[in-house]
Formats: C-alpha cells, structure tokens, sequence
C-alpha cells in the first residue's frame, strides 16, 4: 500500500517538478546559440557533519572557453524532482542561449547522496555553495573535470545566478545566505516560514503553533519516505536506519509532532525553532543577490503571504528585489496555464509577461547590462480580464488595507458601524470534518475536486448587500474577532496547545443566483491564542475582482479537512454591537 502510494504522490510531485524550474533565456555574446555538449560529473562535497556525493549535469555551450567565457545558471529542483527533469530542461535551455548550465539533483534526490534536510543553509545551501566553486574553476568534479570558461567577477568569483521553483526556490535563497558570489536569484512559488507553510498560524500571536496542513505535509512526506523503496540501490547516505526512512532526525520528529495533534509547550517550541531555522525567514539578513520572487495565486501550499513576507524583509535591508503573482501555483495551473501566461512546456518566455520580466532580470544581472529595465517592483495578474496582453497590472507596492467592513448581528456585513445590528449567534463543530475547500494533491495530480462547502450550524456567515460596482481586492484581508467559547476557555491553559479553539476564517463570492465561489480555494487556519480576548486573523493574499450585483462573504468556520481541527466539541458564540463588533479590512484598489 505504501509502495502503491508512493509511486502516486511521486509522479504527482513529478508533474510540479518538472514544471517548477524556468527555462530562461538571456542572450550572452560570444557562445554559439543552440549549441551545447553535455558532461555528467559527480561532486564529493562536506556539508558539516556529513559528506554527500552531488549528482549533476554539465551543460556547455559552443564557443565557451577561456578567451569567450560566458555566465553560468544553477538550476536546481523541487521536491521529489532531479538534474533529469525540468531542472535539466532548464540548464538545457540556458545552454542553448549561451549560458553555461549545471544541473544537479538536491540532497535526498535523483542521484545525489544524503538524507533531506529541507533545504538547510548549513547543509543544502552549503553542498551547493561546493559547487559554486566548481563554476569558479577552483575545484574539480569527483573526475578532475574543471572549467575555465564562465565569466569571473575576480578570481574564484563566477558570474552565476540560479532558477528553480518550491523546494528549488528555498534552496536558492539558503545558498545565497552562506555564499555571496551568487549574483541573481529566481526563486518562484516557494516558502518564508515552514512553520507556517506546513502548520499555519494566521493569529498575530505567532508564539501559539497552527494547525496542521496534514493533506499537504503528509503528500511531500510520503514521496520522501518513498525513496527508498522506490529507487533501487540507493546510496547507504540516503537511508536513516533511526528515525525515519529518508529525512534528518529533526523533519521526522517535527512530522510526527504535528501527525500527533498535540502540542505540548516543550515539543512545539522544539518544532517551531526547527522549521523556521531551515527557512528564509531565519537567515534572509544574509542574502543579498538581486531577487526576482514569482509566486502563485492559485496555491494553499505557499500561498502569497509568503513572497511578500520575504519580499518586505529584502527591501527592508536593502537588498534589490522585486515580486510578481502569477496565475498558477501548487494549487492548479501547473500543466495548463491561463491563455498568456507562462507556460514551461512551450517555452514562452519571449511572450509571456512572466517570461520576459525573468529574461531581463538575468540581462541585468549576469549580462550586466545596465540599461535593461527589469520591470516595476510589484505586478499582479488580473484573471478578469480578456486581453492577455494586459492582464498583468502593476504597483510601487503591495496594496494596503483601504475598507472597513462590520460584521452585524443579523449576518450582514456592513459598511458603517451605525449599521450594526445587536445580535448573538452560535455554530458547534463534529468530531468530524464538516467543511471543505480542496483536496489538497488534486490540482496537482488532475483530478476533479468537489466545490468548497460548509455544513449548517458549524459556521457563521456575513455577507454584504449586492454591490454597486466591481470591487477589487489585491492583497492580504485582515479580520478582527471575538468569539465566546466557555469549554474552550477552561481547558485552553493545560499547557498543550491542542486545547485551544481551532476555526477557519475566509472569503466567498455570492454571485446574484447564490451561487457560492471560495476565492482560489483558500482559507485562514487560526489556533486562538486566547478566547477571552479579541484577536486578529491574517487571510491569505488574494487577486480577485467581485463584480457587480455580487456580494462579499466573510465566513468563520468550526473546521476544514485539509487540516486539522479542534479537540473535542468546542460551541462558540460571536456577538455584535454597534461599539462592539468584529471588522474585516480588505486592499481594495481603484
């Protein structure tokens, strides 16, 4: 059974593989286009406590050599990808435009040695640091291959930047921390926090653990046990003989704590520490590369707030960096983009509004070529509009909060406070899962997912009256709340997290008919830090235009069964006043 899974999760995580890594183009001088000779090479490299074996490609373009030298792309893969899927299709295409490419299987994967270790700078980010080196010219692969043909900054400084999406997104940025001769980074649809990638908090009290995204977690989690028992022979670094079959000690026991559904003071802070000290927003204060971050709205793995967390701590320490939302992500559009966008498959970089930003931004970076403009700081793309020649729009910013919704005691959601009527109202959760917005894998996969749906009496809703004229939202909501729940209230200070009330807040459009539409399937997990007080949710960033005659929805939720829920029957009570009631801001541009 697992075997049989496995081989599913793989070729799921396959298909987001081998469309995650970008083929970019950037003319360079000297090379001939089109022409390339391939070399497989190995690399012994140390990375600490440990030696791993790196597996990876050589791609050299014709005319490259010391008297032509030309800048080198790493391409790197997602997760349970390797150097022979888009990661190679990737250096392939770089080498076909005059750059010299490497691709390489990341630890754990293809036939590079190692356990996963979650892209760790101490570790992933300094296997590839090794080989930086290698493009240097100051080390040879396992077979005394060097090269003496990529274009240096200084001696043992290569001009190189690197591409890759997800797991080959992280990996770039926790290179970029531990080595500074990389000049240009493209990480696209990848994380800032796994702790909240994988266990989302959207309280602003992050000290209390999320709740877990077991759908998603336990998909990657199960491709990576798989290999082992998928690929024959592996290499005896590979396999954890303690633990777990193929992840570091640290992954396992994080992945158990959270399959547990306790959340004890002791292991939880253990937990959090972990995963965020493997992640950007630990180390980001290290990198400096020019940063082209390309996210995806369609995606509840790593959903927008994670670029623009990333983004914001960048610009914050000066580091050049620019955003864009995309249209697919993990969630859907991987293998069928929208009509205009990036496509992997065919390559159209030239003419995709994505393409030509990461074109010029490789231009400007490893070609140098100052007087390439590399696009406005933030774009966002536009699924309302018919031209694909403008569905992108552009800002200085990620647009700020700009609308202050009331919710009233009568279900309404309304505009002035004055507004509000007085009202209770109460919803309970199952000891089931009674809500859904996706399943999780099936966007990745193909497959047909049921429409999102909430089961009466465990949920609240408010909703607004038809609106009088489109109304965009480009941003991250932000909801403020206060619930009553007295069973939660007494257990909620055991010292194990688990006790606390877990609910689900998003955003639906209600077209005239009533038909229901869950904006990109997303939805905001929150543990409440604490019931007797008001608290403030975080909604995932969406792009969305609510037409006119619709209405906004803002829904709270006992449950959802992506994740995980509450422990034991938690009823909970929203009041509403007129000088006492949540509020619900949303980034409404003009």
């Amino acid at each position: 059974m697992l075997r049989t899974r496995a081989a599913l999760l793989t070729a799921a995580i396959g298909t987001v593989a081998a469309t995650l890594t970008v083929p970019a183009t950037a003319a360079a001088a000297t090379p001939t286009p089109g022409q390339y000779t391939v070399t497989a090479l190995k690399f012994t490299v140390d990375t600490g406590d440990r030696t791993c074996v790196v597996d990876a490609d050589l791609y050299r373009p014709a005319g490259a050599d010391a008297a032509h030298p030309a800048p080198a792309v790493l391409t790197t893969n997602g997760f349970g990808g390797n150097k022979s899927d888009s990661t190679g299709d990737t250096a392939k295409a770089f080498a076909q435009r005059g750059y010299v490419g490497l691709a390489y299987s990341g630890l754990g994967f293809g036939k590079s040695g190692c356990l996963i270790s979650l892209d760790d700078p101490r570790i992933d980010g300094k296997a590839a640091s090794a080989l930086v080196d290698f493009l240097a010219g100051t080390r040879a692969a396992d077979d005394g291959t060097k090269v003496d043909y990529v274009t240096t900054d200084k001696k043992g400084d290569p001009r190189v930047g690197m591409i890759g999406g997800s797991y080959g997104g992280a990996v770039q940025m926790a290179t970029a921390s531990v080595d500074h001769r990389v000049d240009a980074l493209v990480p696209m649809i990848t994380w800032n926090d796994l702790a909240y990638s994988l266990d989302p908090q959207n309280a602003a009290d992050r000290s209390v653990p999320g709740v877990f995204k077991w759908q998603w977690t336990n998909g990657f989690y199960l491709i990576g046990e798989g290999q082992p028992l998928l690929s024959p022979s592996l290499d005896p670094s590979r396999i954890n003989k303690l633990t777990c079959l193929h992840f570091v000690d640290d992954a396992c026991e994080t992945i158990r704590t959270l399959n547990s559904g306790s959340y004890p003071a002791d292991k939880t802070a253990a937990l959090l520490a972990y995963a965020r000290g493997v992640s950007p927003v630990t180390y980001l204060k290290d990198v400096k590369a020019p940063t082209l971050l390309v996210q995806g709205q369609t995606d509840s793995l790593f959903n927008l707030n994670e670029a623009t967390a990333t983004y914001d701590t960048l610009r914050e320490q000066g580091t050049t960096a620019k955003m864009i939302w995309q249209s697919w992500g993990h969630s859907g559009g991987l293998t069928d983009p929208a009509s205009g966008e990036l496509n992997l498959s065919q390559g159209n970089l030239e003419t995709s509004y994505v393409g030509k930003r990461i074109l010029a931004w490789f231009d400007r970076y490893l070609n140098r070529k100052k007087a390439v403009d590399t696009g406005p700081a933030f774009a966002y793309y536009r699924d309302w509009i018919t031209d694909p020649n403008r569905t992108y729009a552009t800002a200085s910013s990620v647009p700020a909060l700009s609308r202050t919704l009331y919710l009233s005691g009568d279900g309404k959601l309304v505009d002035n406070r004055k507004k509000v009527a007085r009202g209770s109202r109460e919803y309970r959760n199952w000891l089931i899962p009674t809500s859904h917005s996706e399943s999780s894998l099936a966007g990745t996969i193909g497959l047909p997912d049921p429409a999102p749906h909430d089961t009466r009496g465990t949920y609240l809703d408010w909703t607004t009256e038809p609106l009088t004229g489109a109304t965009d939202v480009v941003g991250s909501a932000k909801a403020t709340l206060k619930v009553i729940s007295p069973r939660t209230e007494r257990v909620q200070n055991s010292g194990d997290a688990a006790d606390k009330l877990v609910l689900f807040a998003k955003l639906y459009d209600v077209a005239p008919d009533g038909t229901k539409t869950l904006v990109h399937r997303l939805v905001a997990p929150v543990r409440v830090p604490d019931v007797t007080r008001p608290f403030t949710v975080t909604l995932p960033g969406i792009v969305h235009r609510y037409e006119k005659g619709h209405r906004i929805q803002f829904v709270v939720a006992a449950s959802d069964d992506a994740y995980g829920g509450n422990k034991g029957i938690k009823p909970v009570t929203v009041t509403s006043s007129p000088d006492d009631t949540g509020t619900v801001e949303l980034p409404v541009v003009p």
